[in-house]
């Protein structure tokens, strides 16, 4: 008798479309994923546009820690052992396509399938990576450095393929909250970037290569008294 292959498991395809635990949700810009105190009970991976995770505080005060862009799974604490509540809330920016993950189908998965284990143990390091770097990035460097750093990301520079340059529509408040200044700092930042041909600003920001220059080169120009 011959033994038939177990067909291969194709982890492109299971992160595309919908099945057994897994459905596809579009949402409009400013719609919630999940909402910080809900249940964790799935897990989703962003297939097309951008989102914010956000969280807030006990007296009310919210902040930006996080932005998503297709290709992040946000939601993973759900995973966790004795999985509990939301710690943060995830909205989208632009419109937005994901994979809704039930907890039991993720995990189930991850188990059979090391394909998509490696590829989400890939993601929590390079996640891990990313949120050590944030933190020196607000310990140590200015808050104009640390803007062109988060406007560096948005565009998406470092990342294998052509960068965006054209960044998502994103308010003053939010780089503000996300660097830890307020939104005037933020505004001048933007017109100094703008008057030295780091970004160009006409209803949507386009971020040009020059802004990467400085920024790891250190020759962002000292401002004047």
């Amino acid at each position: 008798m011959v033994e038939l292959e177990k067909p291969g498991f194709d982890t492109a395809a299971f992160l595309a479309s919908a099945g057994l635990g897994r459905m596809i949700v579009r949402l409009a810009p400013k719609d919630a994923f999940f909402s910080q105190g809900d249940p964790a009970d799935s897990i989703f991976y962003l297939q097309k546009g951008r989102a914010k995770v956000t969280v807030v505080s006990a007296n009310g005060k919210e902040a930006t820690i996080m932005l998503l862009a297709a290709g992040d799974f946000v939601g993973e604490e759900a995973l966790a052992a004795m999985p509990g509540l939301r710690l943060a809330t995830t909205t989208a920016i632009t419109a937005c396509t994901a994979l809704r993950i039930s907890r039991g189908e993720m995990i189930h998965v991850m188990h059979e399938e090391h394909s998509l284990s490696d590829l989400f143990l890939k993601f929590l390091l390079e996640r891990s990576m990313r949120v050590q770097a944030d933190l020196v990035d607000q310990l140590f460097n200015s808050s104009e450095k640390r803007l062109a750093r988060i406007l560096l990301l948005m565009a998406e520079f470092g990342k294998p393929g052509e960068p965006e340059q054209y960044i998502p529509k994103i308010s003053q408040e939010t780089l503000a909250e996300m660097i830890g200044t307020t939104r005037s700092r933020v505004s001048f930042f933007m017109n100094r970037f703008r008057k030295l041909g780091f970004i160009k600003y006409n209803g949507r920001i386009k971020v040009h290569k020059s802004l990467l220059n400085a920024v790891l080169l250190d020759q962002i120009p000292e401002r004047k008294p």
